[in-house]
């Protein structure tokens, strides 16, 4: 079937699409055979209803098959962890995700952190990173020699998934959050086996964990912090949605019971704009800042580190990132990538 107008129909009768149609249909959409009016009405019929996971691991299927993928040539059986979340918590905090990043590189397990210009804050991972004078658009045999070579690349969204310029307008003309905001951390041009991916909804932490386990991915950490954001947080509990074992838990998290201490002011976790959240970035990672900020990456990176299966538990991890975080062997990390990608010549 060629055409989305069964499918249209299909969806406008309440009914949901199989993971096989979800496919078909967002590759028509990338394919560029479908109009913008069908582009909009079916996103809109998406998220009247509300996808299901299969939908979302179908549109997913079809991104991943679309988009330029990374040779780094790294055993399946290798932890390859990211980072990405969902963005669009509209928390304005600095860029955790990123900070833990280099905690968990620091750590021996390589990163392919995938990520965006910002969606709600003044600055996502690529502006902070590209402050920190990391190149966004690599190609991808340079990404993965970073990979190879110091443990850690970034991998620009747009530079790997051209097919999502199909897309554009219809999102921009409809302005609010829609299926494809989903697929961004499904998508890892790396193929990452192992993330702790945040989500800007509390329902959606068990859709998308069972989204990775049908993408076969190996172990994931889907979580929602309490008060909106899209990471552990803090500041009160963390819902989780593990994927171990081709298995999904649901569970909380508290501060507390991984050994840190509650921050009672989220004002505390902010951060600014792209040059702000560097040095915010780097006084974490060189231990001049031991504040909630701190926390809020031992938290993260602990998390990462326990879904790379370098500890038994979230516990351990954040214990384990600690150690790392007082050696400065994360900042070394960090220090080592930026060396890098000076001397590298694209």
């Amino acid at each position: 079937m060629e055409d989305l107008k069964p499918y249209l129909a299909k969806l406008v009768e309440g009914k949901e699409l199989t993971e096989e149609e979800a496919a078909e249909v967002i590759g028509l959409i990338m394919d560029g055979r479908a109009t913008p009016a069908q582009i909009g009405a079916l996103l809109c019929a998406l998220r009247i209803r509300g996808e299901t996971w299969q939908e979302v691991a179908g549109a997913a299927r079809a991104m991943r098959k679309r988009m330029v993928k990374v040779p780094h040539g790294l055993p399946e059986d290798q932890p390859l962890v990211d980072t990405c979340g969902t963005g669009g918590d509209a928390k304005g905090t600095f860029n955790v995700s990123t900070a833990a990043a280099f905690v968990v590189a620091a750590a021996g397990i390589p990163v392919a952190k995938h990520g965006n210009r910002s969606v709600t804050s003044r600055s996502g991972s690529a502006d902070v990173l590209e402050a920190l004078g990391i190149p966004l658009e690599l190609p991808p045999e340079f990404a993965a020699r970073a990979l190879s070579e110091v443990g850690f690349t970034f991998l620009f969204a747009p530079a790997y998934h051209p097919a999502v310029k199909a897309v554009m307008g219809p999102r921009r003309e409809l302005g609010f959050r829609t299926l494809f905001n989903l697929l961004g951390p499904l998508c890892n041009p790396a193929l990452a086996n192992t993330q702790v991916l945040g989500v800007f909804d509390f329902r959606l932490t068990e859709k998308m964990a069972y989204a990775l386990d049908a993408l076969r991915v190996r172990r994931a950490l889907v979580v929602f912090g309490e008060g909106g954001y899209d990471e552990f947080t803090v500041t009160g509990w963390t819902k989780v949605s593990e994927l171990r074992d081709e298995r999904i838990t649901t569970y909380y998290v508290t501060p507390e019971e991984v050994g840190l201490e509650r921050c009672e002011d989220p004002e505390e976790l902010k951060g600014g704009d792209a040059e702000e959240n560097a040095r915010i970035l780097k006084n974490i990672l060189s231990g001049k800042d031991t504040g909630p900020r701190r926390d809020m990456v031992l938290l993260n990176a602990g998390a990462a580190l326990y879904a790379a299966e370098k500890t038994l538990d979230l516990k351990g991890g954040v214990k384990l990132a600690r150690e790392i975080l007082e050696s400065g062997k994360a900042y070394e990390k960090l220090q080592e990538v930026q060396n890098f990608f000076k001397t590298l010549k694209t």
